[in-house]
């Protein structure tokens, strides 16, 4: 990493403008004992303690970026979407709640609540008081399901708009231009720490679901002029191979451009891989909570069975099949999240068993 790339980057950061949301820089520092057992310098990011609270994750960087424009646009209330366990809806509602705003959450049962027994970012986001509005999914994924119900979320602004409140309307995972730079700031921080250890990280492998956290660290990559670092994005929901990859193009494009940079991706800026899913989306399977138990019994380190912990398999994987050669310097990003250990049974799986 060139330092004067890096100063120049945090200029443009800083002109784009954010509130103080989360704790930075976060913890990175070396796994040792999986280093030693495969052979490889295995770094980890800590995301899981961004803040503002103990069950914090990688949204709020990007919260930081898309509440300072809900703040001076003057709105008092901000709108999003997920799953009923999102991490993203819960870390919504928990900055906005900081920043004196009402949290209004808009969420998808891909797997059903059951009354009186509310779990883990269910039960955070009502100790929160958000508004909550439970969709049934009805087989479909949590985007088709929100793009099923537009005409609700627009009769609730109208509704509010009509008391005298303005909505700022955050889409899934806060994956916009505005919302991704919190990232392209992440990959500059984590390639400072990289630089001050004396490692330069041949991997940087990561979770990637609604494409905003992967999008943002490739504009990262780009504003360092960074050709080195190899990308590596693991999928937790299926998506379409055809476009899925393309739109993180597009938005990591547009991450540039908001900042002011007239850099644009290069070919071959990051990787993705499906291999990794599962069954699916908030569906958990034996190979990716068998790493999650080894990173708990190595480490002492917790993920989460929806999106690190499958990223974490995956990586492993390819630790293991030498995709990732012994010897390699690698950084893995921990997006947090593992509240949902402590959600319902179909999505934690053969986790509760003791054994």
């Amino acid at each position: 990493m060139h330092e004067d790339n890096a100063v120049a980057a945090r200029r443009l950061f800083a002109a784009l403008g954010k509130l103080s949301l989360g704790f930075y820089p976060t913890p990175f520092h070396k796994l040792e004992r999986i280093s030693e057992e495969y052979g490889v310098n295995l770094y980890i990011k800590r995301e899981d303690f961004s803040g503002t609270t103990l069950f914090g994750g990688n949204k709020i960087r990007k919260l930081e970026y898309l509440l300072k424009e809900a703040r001076d646009t003057g709105c008092d209330t901000v709108f999003t979407y997920g799953a009923t366990q999102s991490n993203h809806a819960m870390e919504t509602a928990t900055a906005a709640r900081r920043c004196g705003m009402k949290p209004v959450l808009f969420l998808g049962a891909i797997v059903e609540p059951k009354a009186g027994d509310v779990r883990a970012n269910l039960l955070l986001d009502a100790i929160l008081g958000a508004e909550i509005h439970i969709l049934p999914s009805l087989g479909r994924s949590t985007k088709d399901t929100m793009a099923a119900n537009k005409e609700l979320f627009a009769a609730r602004i109208a509704e509010l708009a009509a008391q005298g409140h303005k909505v700022y309307d955050i889409p899934i995972g806060g994956s916009t231009a505005r919302g991704a730079v919190g990232f392209a700031e992440a990959y500059v921080e984590i390639m400072e720490q990289a630089r001050a250890m004396g490692i330069r990280p041949d991997y940087l492998c990561t979770t990637t679901g609604s494409g905003g956290t992967l999008a943002g660290l490739a504009a990262g990559r780009a504003l360092l002029k960074d050709t080195t670092t190899k990308l590596r994005g693991y999928q937790v929901g299926k998506k379409d191979p055809a476009t899925y990859g393309q739109g993180i193009v597009r938005l990591a494009d547009s991450v540039l451009e908001l900042l002011g940079s007239e850099t644009r991706l290069a070919e071959g800026a990051f990787s993705i891989t499906p291999d990794y899913v599962g069954p699916g989306y908030e569906k958990p399977y034996k190979e990716a909570n068998d790493d999650i138990r080894y990173l708990a019994r190595t480490e002492g380190i917790f993920t989460d069975p929806v999106y690190s912990g499958k990223a974490f398999h995956g990586m492993m994987s390819e630790i293991r099949n030498g995709t990732i050669p012994k010897g390699s310097t690698v950084v893995f990003l921990h997006t947090g999240g593992a509240t949902a250990l402590f959600s319902e049974a179909d999505i934690i799986g053969d986790l509760g068993e003791l054994r």
